[in-house]
């Protein structure tokens, strides 16, 4: 019963307003976080030649200042990449603990621990914040030392918007179901645009290419593209890399 059909999934309804006009061609529209659409998919027993998987935030979510993913323009802490989910940047800020602050920043900012807490701290004498330009302002005040082209609160704001949309274990869930969604010789290419979520996808292509007769994925990129170097007319693409691998 396996049979292909071109699938474009986006939990974001601006993305799936905009993509509407090919669900006219036959293509299927799924607006829902890719871990469950790929479960669903599974499920519905779907195979297809090719997968993408372009991982993080979009350049609609950080351009418009209502959305509250960037503090280039000020906005509401919002960060919710599916607006119909509760849970919000403000929330996290405002009531999670000082532990529990400190573990965001630590874990997915990839502060070191005595930044992370200082900025907890800072964060909590701070309450409430309820914009984007607030909460910048607070790291910047507490952050210790010079700066140049990457502002202090860069990587706090990475970190609340990964826990607010759940980013990492949708990751680190979706991958193992990528073999069960290819068809033999089909091919899935993963775009990250941080270490963490890269980190969970080479491990996994690394442990198949490891697997021997239960290898189902073969890496064809040895190393991943860089956007650094590969997409240099997109500033945004500097910390892209793609890792392709297709089923063997």
């Amino acid at each position: 019963n396996n049979y292909s059909e071109s699938v474009l999934v986006d939990r974001d309804d601006f993305a799936i307003s905009h993509l509407t006009r090919f669900s006219k061609k036959g293509t299927r529209l799924m607006q829902i976080d890719f871990a469950e659409a790929a479960k669903q998919l599974v499920a519905d027993s779907q195979q297809f030649d090719v997968i993408l998987l372009d991982l993080g935030v979009s350049s609609p979510q950080l351009d418009i200042s209502s959305r509250g993913f960037s503090f280039t323009n000020d906005g509401p802490l919002d960060m919710r990449m599916d607006n119909r989910q509760s849970l919000t940047a403000a929330t996290v800020v405002n009531t999670a603990y000082r532990s529990e602050l400190t573990r965001i920043i630590r874990e997915y900012g990839e502060e070191p621990h005595r930044v992370a807490q200082r900025y907890a701290d800072a964060i909590i004498a701070a309450r409430p914040l309820h914009t984007t330009g607030q909460l910048a302002e607070v790291i910047r005040q507490a952050h210790v030392g010079r700066w140049q082209k990457i502002h202090p609160a860069t990587r706090t704001f990475q970190a609340i918007r990964i826990q607010v949309n759940d980013e990492l274990r949708q990751v680190a869930e979706v991958m193992p179901l990528i073999p069960k969604l290819l068809k033999k010789g089909g091919r899935v290419g993963v775009i990250s645009f941080h270490s963490l979520e890269d980190r969970i996808v080479k491990r996994f292509i690394s442990e198949q290419a490891q697997a021997g007769y239960e290898a189902e994925l073969q890496p064809v990129t040895k190393r991943p593209v860089d956007g650094s170097t590969a997409d240099v007319h997109n500033p945004r693409a500097r910390s892209a890399k793609l890792r392709v691998a297709v089923k063997i």
